[in-house]
């Protein structure tokens, strides 16, 4: 059985990431390699992971005193409340600093759970066994934390390095195909913002890697975790170069929150409309070549990605959107800072428009 060892190094902490097919088994191994002792151990869980998957976590946690709290995970919950029920139940059972946390489920579980543990008393020991090929690819990976509000996506939240990173990748085959393209915006985007040979290897394996084939979807995944290591190390706090991880996402925090973050768009979709939208406005400001602005419109449709933004809004939605993309937490004046292309591999940040430009920019992609 092959498994394989990211090791992350901030400024703040060292983590391992471990990445294989049927590998939980080991979970006993991992935690005493990486010196995770912990007298009790509260286990968060969302509810949509198979419980036969749940229940082999639960029988390899050592024999402490394991207490479970179940989570529907949707973006509507990802909120303070569902934190505050998390720390009510370490409050009253009286969980010390060396006890532990696990969360079992994807970025919305490890965004919640994490958030919780980093406040608790100032932290508490953390592990992450994302159970989503998003959360593998993406949310598990740099310690961002956080929970929504009435106005917009990740608005309050935390950098909270975990202790230790579990993706099997034995969980993804149990997901519907939509989660498994929800994943894939974030492969594509880390593609697109670092390294146009694995653009070019997603690009002529794309089917395979949806259909979570093997050597595709692993090295899909790893290479992936290895593009945000090097990222996140760099800049653990999002000071400077971790913004470029933001690519597609002001405009997709915007489309998810218009819709209320509902099932009608998840996030991952609204990441990849963001992608083709960020790619469109970098080609109108002219950093972006149109040949390369149509191998990126050509992945999305070959892959049958979404990649039209007049599919899910009209022109009734664009004060809504524009709206939330001024509430952006990535802006630090009035106007709407964005990520852009140059070209595949080569992002630009810090580039700051006024929303008028946006505004008419969107106003023609949803009536044309």
């Amino acid at each position: 059985m092959k498994i394989t060892k990211i090791k992350i190094k901030t400024l703040s902490d060292k983590y391992p990431i471990l990445i294989g097919s049927g590998i939980i088994k080991f979970l006993p191994n991992y935690l005493k390699d990486n010196s995770i002792n912990f007298t009790k151990c509260l286990v968060v869980i969302d509810r949509k992971v198979p419980k036969k998957l749940v229940f082999e976590v639960l029988n390899k946690i050592p024999k402490s005193k394991i207490i479970t709290h179940y989570f529907h995970a949707n973006e509507l919950n990802k909120n303070q409340k569902n934190v505050n029920k998390i720390l009510d139940i370490l409050l009253e059972k009286n969980f010390m600093k060396n006890d532990c946390l696990i969360s079992i489920g994807g970025g919305i579980t490890g965004d919640v759970s994490g958030f919780a543990a980093s406040v608790y008393k100032r932290g508490l020991k953390f592990i992450n066994i994302p159970t989503t090929l998003l959360a593998q690819v993406d949310s598990s990976i740099g310690g961002k934390t956080g929970v929504n509000t009435k106005d917009g996506k990740n608005l309050i939240g935390s950098f909270y390095q975990p202790n230790l990173v579990i993706s099997d990748i034995k969980f993804l085959k149990t997901l519907p195909k939509r989660e498994i393209v929800c994943g894939y915006g974030e492969i594509l985007k880390h593609s697109l913002i670092a390294d146009k040979k694995f653009f070019n290897f997603l690009d002529k394996n794309i089917l395979d890697v949806l259909t979570l084939r093997s050597p595709f979807i692993d090295k899909a995944i790893h290479k992936s975790c290895l593009i945000k290591k090097e990222i996140v190390e760099k800049d653990e706090k999002e000071k400077n170069l971790r913004k470029i991880l933001n690519f597609g996402h002001t405009f997709a925090h915007a489309y998810e929150a218009t819709f209320g973050y509902s099932k009608k768009l998840n996030h991952g979709e609204a990441v990849i409309l963001g992608i083709n939208t960020a790619s469109k406005f970098s080609l109108l400001c002219n950093l972006l070549k149109m040949k390369e602005y149509n191998k990126i419109k050509e992945h999305l449709k070959i892959a049958k990605l979404p990649n039209d933004i007049r599919k899910y809004f009209s022109i009734k939605n664009l004060n809504k959107i524009i709206n939330f993309m001024t509430k952006d937490k990535k802006n630090y004046t009035n106007d709407i800072n964005l990520i852009l292309l140059k070209k595949i591999g080569s992002p630009i940040f810090n580039k700051e428009f006024n929303k008028k430009k946006i505004n008419s920019f969107l106003k023609k992609e949803l009536i044309n």
